[in-house]
């Protein structure tokens, strides 16, 4: 268990480092497409035979999900899934064409909103229109989000025919009180019938998403939620905290502060669901996740090939990721360029043969040195900080009361976190955040740290 005093003294708003630098701080100003085009096709040229990845954001969701911090576009009318499945496959020709040749695809990651809220056979076409213009990989990972209450057997089986082997059900937690608070049903039966039904199927790998820290969540809620989700044993479950910026998502203005565990008592919540995982046989392998041995995820912790990217924690690394859909992100590793967040505005610079990219950011040979650290620390838990980089005294000082309060440990060029640390990753990450330091946020900008 952490102290009350340490959760107290760096439960600070931090940024969740999927990317460095963090949104906020991208130099949009001098970023434009000529310069995010050259890094793609750089990126593409240097690592073409190992393969790209693809995240595919489709937003649509029949009801809102009050604690939820994604691009989202609720609506009943099933009719908007055609011209935005159209609109996706006229993106990944534009990259097509930017590319030059038929990609190899290492991964494709379908997310939301709620991709299951589109009809099996609308994600068969998609599927198959991004095949059309790519090369699949014999070993390459497809997966796809699901609701557990709106996940069929046909989206199942149609997804496992296109070659998808990966499943995540997002089930947060059981708690009717807190499923009710926060708009998100869904029951243990209908969770365990999708469950099973992949499993026949052969998905090879299953992931639960829960959440800890939501409105009215109580440690007993923790606990019987977790108590039903071992009886399934999916292979990884991510624990994510919840992120309240109600200034962000109004949304989460359903609830006050006054309704969330915070501080201390939200830690514990975390970490009597983690002593339940681990009582069960699930490995705590970064940031929020756990998997069973034999799973990838762990395979990759304890090999140190451990990856994050804007989709999270993965196995495998690509040095080029492309995001098609609104809002979505693209990685070229020097580089990064976000969709715009309208369904509207999307639709019409696809209509008009214009890529909908909004802002970017260049990365400069800084910035990618501190890039690799943030990376190294998320994923390895530990890094190398060159003594000769001019940067080197400013870091250290920062991480000296990280050291005091045994969080980590510095020799010279390396940087440990200890088990302690595993819990305050982001204040760890915060201490090279270089555009953070120098430009602080007046208005709070990131959700806090525990």
């Amino acid at each position: 268990m952490i102290n009350a005093e340490l959760i107290n003294k760096y439960n600070v708003a931090a940024p969740r480092y999927t990317s460095y630098p963090t949104v906020p701080y991208w130099n949009n100003d001098e970023w434009n497409q000529q310069q995010w085009f050259d890094t793609v096709r750089k990126s593409y040229n240097e690592s073409s035979n190992h393969g790209i990845s693809l995240y595919i954001h489709l937003p649509f969701c029949e009801n809102l999900c009050t604690y939820c911090g994604c691009t989202t576009r609720i609506t009943k009318n099933h009719n908007v899934e055609e011209p935005y499945i159209e609109a996706v496959l006229k993106e990944w020709l534009m990259y097509y064409r930017v590319l030059g040749g038929k990609p190899r695809i290492r991964e494709i990651h379908l997310g939301g909103g709620t991709p299951t809220f589109f009809s099996p056979q609308n994600l068969q076409k998609l599927i198959n229109g991004i095949s059309r213009n790519a090369i699949l990989l014999p070993d390459a990972d497809l997966s796809f989000e699901g609701h557990p209450a709106n996940t069929t057997y046909a989206h199942l089986q149609t997804l496992y025919n296109c070659g998808f082997r990966r499943l995540s059900l997002g089930i947060q937690d059981f708690d009717p009180a807190v499923q009710d608070i926060i708009n998100r049903k869904q029951s243990i039966e209908q969770v365990k019938e999708v469950t099973d039904a992949a499993r026949k199927l052969g998905y090879s790998s299953i992931n639960f998403d829960l959440i800890y820290g939501l409105p009215l969540q109580k440690l007993s809620s923790v606990r019987n939620t977790i108590t039903e989700v071992i009886k399934l044993m999916p292979d990884r479950i991510a624990y994510y905290s919840y992120a309240h910026v109600p200034w962000l998502k109004p949304g989460q203005r359903r609830f006050t502060e006054a309704d969330l565990p915070v501080d201390e008592e939200k830690r514990n919540l975390y970490e009597c669901g983690r002593r339940l995982l681990l009582d069960a046989g699930y490995q705590d392998i970064g940031m929020d996740h756990f998997s069973l041995p034999g799973d990838s995820l762990l395979t990759a912790s304890l090999s140190d090939k451990l990856h994050r990217n804007f989709m999270g924690y993965t196995h495998q690394y690509t040095k080029l990721s492309i995001g098609l859909g609104i809002s979505s992100i693209s990685d070229s590793w020097y580089g990064f360029a976000q969709n715009v967040k309208s369904v509207e505005t999307y639709l019409k610079n696809i209509a008009d043969g214009t890529f909908p990219l909004i802002k970017g950011h260049i990365l400069t040979l800084e910035d990618l040195m501190i890039r690799r650290i943030i990376l190294d620390i998320m994923c390895l838990g530990k890094t190398i900080i060159p003594t000769s980089h001019p940067l080197y005294q400013e870091f250290i000082s920062r991480l000296k009361p990280l050291v005091d309060d045994g969080l980590v440990l510095v020799n010279n060029e390396q940087l440990k976190v200890t088990e302690n640390g595993k819990a305050f990753l982001r204040n760890i990450c915060m201490c090279f955040d270089q555009k953070l330091a120098l430009n602080a946020p007046q208005t709070q900008i990131f959700s806090t740290a525990v």
